[in-house]
């Protein structure tokens, strides 16, 4: 068995090369010129560089594969040009699905995001059919993941075999830029997280998602969204449990939404004019004002998919921020 798989450089695309490297597949790992190789350093992968603007070198990319798996995206709360996440999202997706179609590759598994879900008005968790329109989603990444799926969905009622995976917030080892969640575990991590908002996040361990990713191949319905998700936590109780892990106090000053809300807009203005991303973002802040809880039951129960506990996630995400020197030498967990 032969698959490409795309944003294999990144965090969670490199996870799911280790997965599918695992049962036994040939992987093509598709790259762009200057993509930092290290998350597969050591791994027997093929490479090939393409560019998700080109549908007829995907499509000569994925010759000869029975699956591929779209997991690249532009994951950003925050752009200059919010164009660039639609063009990479929405079209990059379309063109992917153009160039399945056209290389006759048996079944594709798009990497969406839970980001793209509804949420329940009374606080419970959502899943894969709460109500949610275009309109709910907060900023230019949500909105484009939105559409990225539907994308997805137009092509499946072409006759195009697809399973969509909607990962929570993956965390664990080899977040090397780190993502916006790592970042997040990385700050606490160290201790330079003094305060916090109130929010929640579903907090899942990245080789748990990325095995969902299989699952969802060899079990998926096609058309169907599956939440690979783990633990529902609030920020405080995940920020008091990198703490222990770290052995270091927790934050115990939280902030109120509208006291941080002016900051992100300065901190965005700033960015507009240094260039550099801002460290705290106004979609961001906004987002926060939810609990990003979900239920993963309908992988568990149709894909068989499992996920380990959230403890295990933080560990394995600071054991490895330490060996790697993002945290300095000190007591380690």
């Amino acid at each position: 068995m032969r698959c490409l798989i795309t944003g294999a450089t990144g965090f969670v695309g490199s996870a799911v090369v280790r997965a599918a490297l695992r049962d036994g597949w040939q992987v093509v790992a598709a790259r762009r010129p200057a993509s930092d190789m290290s998350a597969l350093e050591g791994l027997s992968v093929e490479t090939v560089q393409v560019d998700l603007g080109d549908a007829d070198a995907l499509a000569a990319a994925m010759a000869g594969c029975d699956a591929v798996f779209h997991v690249a995206a532009d994951y950003r709360l925050w752009a200059a040009n919010p164009e660039e996440l639609y063009e990479n999202n929405v079209e990059g997706t379309r063109r992917v699905c153009q160039a399945v179609q056209a290389a006759g590759v048996s079944r594709l598994v798009y990497t969406s995001s839970v980001a793209t879900l509804g949420l329940p008005k009374d606080g419970t968790p959502g899943d894969e059919d709460t109500p949610v329109c275009l309109d709910d989603m907060i900023g230019d990444y949500k909105r484009s993941k939105y559409l990225a799926e539907a994308v997805v969905r137009e092509f499946v009622d072409d006759g195009l075999d697809a399973v969509i995976v909607n990962p929570s917030a993956p965390i664990g080892p080899r977040d090397h830029k780190p993502t916006p969640t790592g970042q997040m575990v990385l700050e606490a991590a160290a201790g330079r997280m003094p305060a916090f908002v109130d929010t929640g996040l579903n907090v899942v361990h990245v080789d748990d998602v990325a095995r969902g990713h299989l699952q969802a191949h060899a079990r998926g319905v096609s058309g169907r969204r599956y939440v690979l998700g783990g633990v529902d936590m609030t920020l405080a109780e995940i920020l008091a449990l990198v703490a222990e892990i770290v052995d270091r106090p927790p934050p115990r000053v939280r902030l109120p939404h509208n006291l941080v809300l002016p900051v992100a807009h300065v901190a965005e203005r700033i960015a507009r004019v240094t260039g550099r991303p801002p460290r705290v973002t106004v979609d961001g802040v906004k987002l926060a004002k939810k609990h990003m809880f979900f239920s993963h039951a309908r992988a568990t129960r149709e894909l068989g998919y499992r996920a380990r506990p959230a403890r295990d996630a933080l560990a394995d995400a600071v054991a490895w921020y330490y060996a790697h020197r993002y945290l300095p030498a000190g007591k380690r967990p």
